[in-house]
Protein backbone atom coordinates (compact mmCIF):
# COMPACT_ATOMS: atom_id res chain seq x y z
CA UNK A 1 0.00 0.00 0.00
CA UNK A 2 1.58 3.14 -1.13
CA UNK A 3 0.17 5.96 1.46
CA UNK A 4 1.81 8.86 -1.49
CA UNK A 5 -1.38 8.32 -3.32
CA UNK A 6 -3.54 9.81 -1.02
CA UNK A 7 -1.63 13.03 -1.01
CA UNK A 8 -4.26 15.73 -2.24
CA UNK A 9 -2.24 16.25 -5.73
CA UNK A 10 -2.15 12.66 -6.63
CA UNK A 11 -6.39 12.17 -5.31
CA UNK A 12 -7.36 15.54 -6.82
CA UNK A 13 -6.11 13.85 -10.43
CA UNK A 14 -7.95 11.02 -9.71
CA UNK A 15 -10.89 12.52 -9.00
CA UNK A 16 -10.37 14.92 -12.32
CA UNK A 17 -9.88 11.57 -14.40
CA UNK A 18 -12.26 9.59 -13.63
CA UNK A 19 -13.30 9.31 -17.33
CA UNK A 20 -9.83 9.27 -18.91
CA UNK A 21 -8.34 6.43 -20.90
CA UNK A 22 -6.80 3.99 -18.32
CA UNK A 23 -3.57 3.44 -21.23
CA UNK A 24 -3.33 7.46 -21.61
CA UNK A 25 -2.92 7.52 -18.46
CA UNK A 26 0.10 4.76 -17.77
CA UNK A 27 1.80 6.06 -21.57
CA UNK A 28 2.35 9.50 -19.94
CA UNK A 29 5.26 10.98 -18.86
CA UNK A 30 5.84 10.29 -14.54
CA UNK A 31 3.16 12.82 -13.24
CA UNK A 32 4.20 12.50 -9.12
CA UNK A 33 7.77 11.51 -7.36
CA UNK A 34 7.51 8.28 -6.09
CA UNK A 35 3.86 7.15 -7.84
CA UNK A 36 3.97 5.44 -10.43
CA UNK A 37 1.42 6.07 -13.47
CA UNK A 38 0.88 2.32 -13.30
CA UNK A 39 -0.33 2.59 -9.30
CA UNK A 40 -2.67 6.06 -10.33
CA UNK A 41 -4.71 3.55 -13.02
CA UNK A 42 -5.19 1.02 -10.84
CA UNK A 43 -6.77 4.14 -8.54
CA UNK A 44 -8.79 4.92 -11.36
CA UNK A 45 -9.81 2.16 -12.64
CA UNK A 46 -10.97 0.62 -9.45
CA UNK A 47 -12.87 3.58 -8.19
CA UNK A 48 -14.78 3.54 -11.48
CA UNK A 49 -15.67 0.13 -10.47
CA UNK A 50 -17.29 1.69 -7.37
CA UNK A 51 -19.49 4.47 -8.81
CA UNK A 52 -22.66 2.21 -8.29
CA UNK A 53 -22.02 -0.88 -6.51
CA UNK A 54 -20.17 0.96 -3.72
CA UNK A 55 -20.89 4.57 -3.75
CA UNK A 56 -20.36 4.70 0.46
CA UNK A 57 -16.60 3.75 -0.51
CA UNK A 58 -16.90 5.80 -4.16
CA UNK A 59 -18.31 9.48 -2.62
CA UNK A 60 -15.84 9.12 0.45
CA UNK A 61 -12.42 10.98 0.54
CA UNK A 62 -9.00 9.41 0.76
CA UNK A 63 -10.25 5.90 -0.13
CA UNK A 64 -7.71 3.34 -0.98
CA UNK A 65 -8.40 1.17 -3.55
CA UNK A 66 -7.57 -2.32 -4.05
CA UNK A 67 -7.22 -3.86 -7.89
CA UNK A 68 -10.33 -4.37 -9.68
CA UNK A 69 -10.34 -8.11 -9.06
CA UNK A 70 -11.22 -7.24 -5.35
CA UNK A 71 -14.32 -4.76 -6.62
CA UNK A 72 -15.49 -7.09 -8.82
CA UNK A 73 -15.61 -10.46 -6.28
CA UNK A 74 -17.16 -8.19 -3.17
CA UNK A 75 -20.55 -7.83 -2.30
CA UNK A 76 -23.00 -4.92 -3.69
CA UNK A 77 -23.98 -2.22 -0.48
CA UNK A 78 -27.43 -3.37 -1.43
CA UNK A 79 -26.55 -7.16 -1.23
CA UNK A 80 -24.38 -6.05 2.23
CA UNK A 81 -26.90 -4.63 3.39
CA UNK A 82 -29.27 -7.78 3.23
CA UNK A 83 -27.27 -9.63 5.28
CA UNK A 84 -26.51 -7.66 7.59
CA UNK A 85 -30.23 -7.71 8.54
CA UNK A 86 -29.84 -11.48 9.04
CA UNK A 87 -27.98 -11.52 12.58
CA UNK A 88 -26.44 -9.90 15.15
CA UNK A 89 -25.11 -10.24 18.72
CA UNK A 90 -21.82 -9.03 20.57
CA UNK A 91 -18.96 -10.59 18.32
CA UNK A 92 -18.62 -12.03 14.78
CA UNK A 93 -15.98 -13.72 13.10
CA UNK A 94 -15.37 -12.57 8.78
CA UNK A 95 -12.95 -15.99 7.97
CA UNK A 96 -13.14 -14.28 4.45
CA UNK A 97 -13.06 -10.67 4.61
CA UNK A 98 -11.67 -8.94 1.41
CA UNK A 99 -12.77 -5.85 0.87
CA UNK A 100 -14.81 -5.44 3.91
CA UNK A 101 -17.68 -4.35 2.40
CA UNK A 102 -20.06 -7.16 4.36
CA UNK A 103 -18.46 -6.26 7.48
CA UNK A 104 -18.88 -2.35 7.10
CA UNK A 105 -22.26 -3.25 6.88
CA UNK A 106 -21.79 -5.82 10.16
CA UNK A 107 -20.22 -3.98 12.39
CA UNK A 108 -23.74 -1.66 12.69
CA UNK A 109 -25.03 -4.89 13.83
CA UNK A 110 -22.05 -6.22 16.67
CA UNK A 111 -19.97 -4.79 19.27
CA UNK A 112 -17.19 -6.57 17.71
CA UNK A 113 -15.76 -7.54 14.58
CA UNK A 114 -12.74 -9.82 13.87
CA UNK A 115 -11.52 -10.28 10.12
CA UNK A 116 -9.26 -12.24 8.72
CA UNK A 117 -8.13 -11.76 4.89
CA UNK A 118 -5.01 -14.05 4.16
CA UNK A 119 -3.83 -11.84 1.30
CA UNK A 120 -1.84 -9.65 3.32
CA UNK A 121 -1.96 -6.70 1.05
CA UNK A 122 -5.55 -6.75 1.11
CA UNK A 123 -6.01 -6.76 4.90
CA UNK A 124 -4.06 -3.99 5.10
CA UNK A 125 -5.63 -1.69 2.48
CA UNK A 126 -9.34 -3.14 4.27
CA UNK A 127 -7.96 -2.07 7.83
CA UNK A 128 -7.47 1.38 6.13
CA UNK A 129 -10.49 2.32 4.46
CA UNK A 130 -12.74 0.77 7.50
CA UNK A 131 -11.35 3.27 9.45
CA UNK A 132 -11.68 6.10 7.01
CA UNK A 133 -15.50 4.81 6.72
CA UNK A 134 -15.44 5.48 10.43
CA UNK A 135 -15.85 1.87 11.42
CA UNK A 136 -13.81 1.39 15.08
CA UNK A 137 -15.33 -1.74 16.32
CA UNK A 138 -12.71 -4.27 13.91
CA UNK A 139 -10.17 -5.89 13.98
CA UNK A 140 -8.27 -7.42 10.49
CA UNK A 141 -5.71 -9.71 11.03
CA UNK A 142 -3.66 -11.37 7.79
CA UNK A 143 -3.91 -14.69 8.31
CA UNK A 144 -5.90 -17.70 6.91
CA UNK A 145 -9.74 -17.44 9.11
CA UNK A 146 -9.37 -21.19 9.26
CA UNK A 147 -5.85 -20.65 10.67
CA UNK A 148 -7.05 -18.11 13.40
CA UNK A 149 -10.16 -20.41 14.68
CA UNK A 150 -7.71 -23.63 15.09
CA UNK A 151 -5.90 -21.62 17.82
CA UNK A 152 -8.62 -18.66 18.80
CA UNK A 153 -10.15 -19.29 22.17
CA UNK A 154 -12.98 -17.19 21.33
CA UNK A 155 -16.68 -18.13 21.32
CA UNK A 156 -18.92 -16.42 18.43
CA UNK A 157 -22.19 -15.27 18.06
CA UNK A 158 -22.02 -15.22 14.35
CA UNK A 159 -19.32 -16.86 12.04
CA UNK A 160 -19.36 -15.74 8.32
CA UNK A 161 -17.86 -16.91 4.98
CA UNK A 162 -17.88 -15.92 1.33
CA UNK A 163 -15.55 -18.89 -0.11
CA UNK A 164 -13.21 -18.28 -3.25
CA UNK A 165 -14.25 -19.72 -6.07
CA UNK A 166 -11.56 -20.22 -7.90
CA UNK A 167 -9.43 -23.14 -7.72
CA UNK A 168 -6.08 -23.46 -8.41
CA UNK A 169 -6.39 -26.63 -10.78
CA UNK A 170 -10.39 -26.53 -12.14
CA UNK A 171 -10.96 -22.82 -11.90
CA UNK A 172 -13.80 -21.29 -11.80
CA UNK A 173 -15.99 -23.78 -9.46
CA UNK A 174 -19.52 -23.52 -7.75
CA UNK A 175 -19.48 -26.83 -5.18
CA UNK A 176 -18.99 -25.85 -1.84
CA UNK A 177 -16.18 -28.13 -1.26
CA UNK A 178 -13.88 -26.71 -4.73
CA UNK A 179 -14.31 -23.60 -2.42
CA UNK A 180 -11.83 -21.74 -0.63
CA UNK A 181 -11.78 -22.42 1.98
CA UNK A 182 -13.85 -26.19 2.22
CA UNK A 183 -16.90 -25.13 4.60
CA UNK A 184 -18.65 -28.49 4.44
CA UNK A 185 -14.82 -30.13 5.51
CA UNK A 186 -14.89 -27.93 8.48
CA UNK A 187 -18.16 -27.31 9.75
CA UNK A 188 -17.08 -29.34 13.46
CA UNK A 189 -14.32 -26.78 13.67
CA UNK A 190 -16.47 -23.89 12.93
CA UNK A 191 -19.49 -24.92 15.07
CA UNK A 192 -17.05 -25.65 18.19
CA UNK A 193 -16.99 -22.11 17.97
CA UNK A 194 -20.12 -20.56 16.89
CA UNK A 195 -23.86 -22.09 16.90
CA UNK A 196 -25.08 -19.60 14.05
CA UNK A 197 -23.01 -19.10 10.67
CA UNK A 198 -23.80 -17.42 7.40
CA UNK A 199 -22.40 -18.14 4.14
CA UNK A 200 -22.92 -16.59 0.85
CA UNK A 201 -22.61 -18.98 -2.18
CA UNK A 202 -22.86 -18.58 -5.91
CA UNK A 203 -26.23 -18.06 -7.32
CA UNK A 204 -25.75 -21.01 -9.88
CA UNK A 205 -25.13 -23.35 -6.91
CA UNK A 206 -27.91 -26.23 -7.17
CA UNK A 207 -30.08 -25.89 -4.02
CA UNK A 208 -30.34 -29.33 -3.27
CA UNK A 209 -26.48 -29.83 -3.76
CA UNK A 210 -25.54 -27.25 -1.15
CA UNK A 211 -28.25 -28.57 1.76
CA UNK A 212 -26.35 -32.57 1.12
CA UNK A 213 -23.26 -30.54 1.57
CA UNK A 214 -23.92 -28.40 4.59
CA UNK A 215 -26.04 -29.38 7.70
CA UNK A 216 -28.05 -27.16 10.12
CA UNK A 217 -29.42 -25.48 7.30
CA UNK A 218 -32.37 -23.38 8.73
CA UNK A 219 -33.22 -20.43 6.17
CA UNK A 220 -31.48 -20.16 2.62
CA UNK A 221 -32.15 -16.38 0.86
CA UNK A 222 -32.03 -16.37 -2.59
CA UNK A 223 -31.02 -12.21 -3.28
CA UNK A 224 -31.69 -10.86 -6.50
CA UNK A 225 -30.48 -7.04 -7.55
CA UNK A 226 -32.72 -5.67 -10.33
CA UNK A 227 -34.30 -9.36 -11.06
CA UNK A 228 -30.55 -10.57 -11.27
CA UNK A 229 -29.95 -13.35 -8.73
CA UNK A 230 -26.47 -12.30 -7.01
CA UNK A 231 -26.36 -14.44 -4.28
CA UNK A 232 -27.22 -17.33 -2.27
CA UNK A 233 -27.44 -17.29 1.46
CA UNK A 234 -27.47 -20.18 3.97
CA UNK A 235 -28.30 -19.49 7.31
CA UNK A 236 -27.15 -22.32 9.51
CA UNK A 237 -27.97 -23.18 13.29
CA UNK A 238 -26.26 -25.84 15.40
CA UNK A 239 -28.12 -29.04 15.51
CA UNK A 240 -31.38 -27.21 13.37
CA UNK A 241 -32.62 -30.61 11.54
CA UNK A 242 -36.57 -28.56 10.85
CA UNK A 243 -37.87 -27.57 7.68
CA UNK A 244 -36.19 -24.99 5.50
CA UNK A 245 -37.66 -21.61 4.89
CA UNK A 246 -36.01 -20.13 1.57
CA UNK A 247 -36.88 -16.29 1.44
CA UNK A 248 -37.22 -15.04 -2.41
CA UNK A 249 -35.72 -11.03 -2.30
CA UNK A 250 -34.92 -8.74 -5.23
CA UNK A 251 -34.01 -5.60 -4.52
CA UNK A 252 -35.08 -3.04 -7.34
CA UNK A 253 -34.72 0.81 -7.22
CA UNK A 254 -34.50 0.83 -3.40
CA UNK A 255 -37.34 -1.23 -2.43
CA UNK A 256 -37.53 -5.33 -1.70
CA UNK A 257 -39.96 -7.37 -3.24
CA UNK A 258 -40.14 -10.55 -0.87
CA UNK A 259 -41.93 -14.09 -1.38
CA UNK A 260 -41.26 -16.78 1.44
CA UNK A 261 -41.80 -20.18 1.52
CA UNK A 262 -40.75 -24.16 2.37
CA UNK A 263 -40.26 -26.91 -0.08
CA UNK A 264 -42.95 -28.64 1.98
CA UNK A 265 -45.41 -26.20 0.35
CA UNK A 266 -44.36 -26.43 -2.88
CA UNK A 267 -44.67 -30.53 -2.49
CA UNK A 268 -47.87 -29.98 -1.43
CA UNK A 269 -49.70 -27.71 -3.92
CA UNK A 270 -51.74 -28.80 -6.71
CA UNK A 271 -51.58 -26.36 -9.26
CA UNK A 272 -54.65 -24.98 -11.19
CA UNK A 273 -54.01 -24.71 -14.75
CA UNK A 274 -55.56 -22.68 -17.79
CA UNK A 275 -55.27 -21.65 -21.50
CA UNK A 276 -53.85 -18.12 -21.60
CA UNK A 277 -56.07 -15.45 -20.09
CA UNK A 278 -56.24 -11.03 -20.11
CA UNK A 279 -53.05 -11.32 -18.12
CA UNK A 280 -49.59 -12.94 -18.01
CA UNK A 281 -47.06 -12.94 -14.68
CA UNK A 282 -43.42 -13.86 -14.97
CA UNK A 283 -41.83 -14.35 -11.55
CA UNK A 284 -38.74 -12.75 -10.04
CA UNK A 285 -35.72 -14.75 -11.02
CA UNK A 286 -34.91 -15.15 -7.56
CA UNK A 287 -38.46 -17.05 -7.01
CA UNK A 288 -37.84 -19.67 -10.05
CA UNK A 289 -34.06 -20.05 -8.62
CA UNK A 290 -35.66 -21.49 -5.68
CA UNK A 291 -38.43 -23.75 -7.27
CA UNK A 292 -41.44 -21.95 -6.21
CA UNK A 293 -43.50 -23.52 -9.34
CA UNK A 294 -46.63 -24.19 -7.72
CA UNK A 295 -47.11 -22.24 -5.09
CA UNK A 296 -46.30 -19.28 -5.72
CA UNK A 297 -49.48 -19.58 -8.30
CA UNK A 298 -51.56 -20.88 -5.48
CA UNK A 299 -50.59 -17.97 -2.99
CA UNK A 300 -51.55 -15.65 -5.88
CA UNK A 301 -54.76 -16.70 -6.63
CA UNK A 302 -53.25 -17.39 -10.64
CA UNK A 303 -53.31 -20.43 -12.96
CA UNK A 304 -50.52 -22.22 -14.71
CA UNK A 305 -49.55 -22.39 -18.51
CA UNK A 306 -48.57 -25.72 -18.38
CA UNK A 307 -46.83 -28.14 -15.54
CA UNK A 308 -43.44 -27.17 -17.23
CA UNK A 309 -44.40 -23.35 -18.12
CA UNK A 310 -43.82 -21.42 -15.22
CA UNK A 311 -45.66 -18.81 -16.23
CA UNK A 312 -49.24 -17.87 -14.97
CA UNK A 313 -52.62 -16.06 -16.00
CA UNK A 314 -55.46 -14.44 -14.54
CA UNK A 315 -58.49 -12.36 -15.94
CA UNK A 316 -58.05 -9.82 -12.71
CA UNK A 317 -55.28 -7.73 -12.84
CA UNK A 318 -52.99 -8.04 -9.65
CA UNK A 319 -49.94 -7.50 -7.81
CA UNK A 320 -47.49 -9.73 -8.12
CA UNK A 321 -43.76 -10.46 -7.25
CA UNK A 322 -42.32 -10.37 -10.56
CA UNK A 323 -42.97 -9.14 -14.60
CA UNK A 324 -46.92 -8.57 -15.05
CA UNK A 325 -47.91 -7.85 -19.27
CA UNK A 326 -51.61 -7.82 -20.63
CA UNK A 327 -52.06 -10.12 -23.47
CA UNK A 328 -52.88 -9.00 -26.05
CA UNK A 329 -52.85 -11.78 -28.79
CA UNK A 330 -52.37 -15.66 -28.38
CA UNK A 331 -51.20 -17.46 -31.83
CA UNK A 332 -50.82 -20.77 -32.93
CA UNK A 333 -46.86 -21.20 -33.59
CA UNK A 334 -46.50 -22.07 -37.41
CA UNK A 335 -44.17 -21.09 -40.29
CA UNK A 336 -45.68 -18.44 -41.33
CA UNK A 337 -46.34 -16.79 -37.58
CA UNK A 338 -44.01 -14.22 -38.44
CA UNK A 339 -46.44 -12.34 -40.75
CA UNK A 340 -49.43 -13.10 -38.79
CA UNK A 341 -47.50 -11.24 -35.59
CA UNK A 342 -46.61 -8.20 -38.01
CA UNK A 343 -43.66 -7.34 -35.61
CA UNK A 344 -40.68 -5.74 -36.30
CA UNK A 345 -39.31 -5.87 -33.03
CA UNK A 346 -40.39 -7.80 -30.17
CA UNK A 347 -38.54 -8.86 -27.31
CA UNK A 348 -38.65 -13.10 -26.82
CA UNK A 349 -38.45 -15.06 -24.43
CA UNK A 350 -39.31 -19.11 -24.59
CA UNK A 351 -40.81 -21.01 -21.96
CA UNK A 352 -41.16 -25.08 -22.14
CA UNK A 353 -40.69 -24.25 -25.70
CA UNK A 354 -38.99 -26.57 -28.05
CA UNK A 355 -36.66 -23.88 -30.11
CA UNK A 356 -34.41 -21.12 -29.18
CA UNK A 357 -34.97 -17.55 -29.52
CA UNK A 358 -32.04 -17.71 -32.10
CA UNK A 359 -34.16 -20.27 -33.94
CA UNK A 360 -37.02 -18.34 -33.52
CA UNK A 361 -35.72 -14.49 -34.71
CA UNK A 362 -34.59 -16.52 -37.90
CA UNK A 363 -37.94 -17.96 -38.89
CA UNK A 364 -39.89 -14.56 -37.68
CA UNK A 365 -37.62 -12.41 -38.95
CA UNK A 366 -38.84 -10.36 -35.71
CA UNK A 367 -35.38 -8.02 -34.51
CA UNK A 368 -34.30 -7.24 -30.66
CA UNK A 369 -36.30 -4.38 -28.98
CA UNK A 370 -39.44 -2.65 -29.50
CA UNK A 371 -42.14 -2.25 -26.88
CA UNK A 372 -43.71 -5.75 -27.55
CA UNK A 373 -42.50 -8.79 -25.36
CA UNK A 374 -43.32 -12.25 -27.14
CA UNK A 375 -43.39 -15.39 -24.87
CA UNK A 376 -43.42 -18.70 -26.91
CA UNK A 377 -44.40 -21.40 -24.76
CA UNK A 378 -46.14 -24.70 -24.15
CA UNK A 379 -49.69 -24.08 -22.93
CA UNK A 380 -52.38 -26.74 -20.99
CA UNK A 381 -52.92 -28.62 -23.69
CA UNK A 382 -49.41 -29.23 -24.91
CA UNK A 383 -50.05 -26.72 -27.91
CA UNK A 384 -47.20 -24.39 -28.91
CA UNK A 385 -48.24 -20.65 -28.76
CA UNK A 386 -47.17 -17.34 -29.11
CA UNK A 387 -48.33 -14.74 -27.00
CA UNK A 388 -47.68 -11.49 -27.73
CA UNK A 389 -47.70 -9.26 -24.83
CA UNK A 390 -47.79 -5.91 -23.56
CA UNK A 391 -45.74 -5.14 -20.11
CA UNK A 392 -47.95 -3.05 -17.23
CA UNK A 393 -45.25 -3.86 -14.25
Amino acid sequence: MNKLLLNTGVQNFINKNLNTDIVSVILKKPLFKEVSNKEIAQQLESKKKCFKKLPTWYNTPKIYYPKKIHIEQTSSESSALYKSQLVQGKRLLDITTGLGVDAYFFSKKFDELILCEKTKELAIITQYNLKVLGILNTTVLPQDGLEYLKTSQNIFDWIYSDPGRRHQTKGKVFRLADCSPDIPRHLDLLFSKTSHILIKTSPLLDLSLGIKELRGVKEIHILSVDNEVKELLWVLEKGFKQAIKLHCCNIEKGSKVNFNFSFEEEKATVSEYSHPLTYLYEPNLSILKAGAFKCIGRRYGLKKLHEHTHLFTSDELLEFPGRVFKINKVSPYHKNLGKSLNLRKANISTRNFPESVATIRKKTKIKDGGNHYVFFVKDVSGELRALDCYKMF
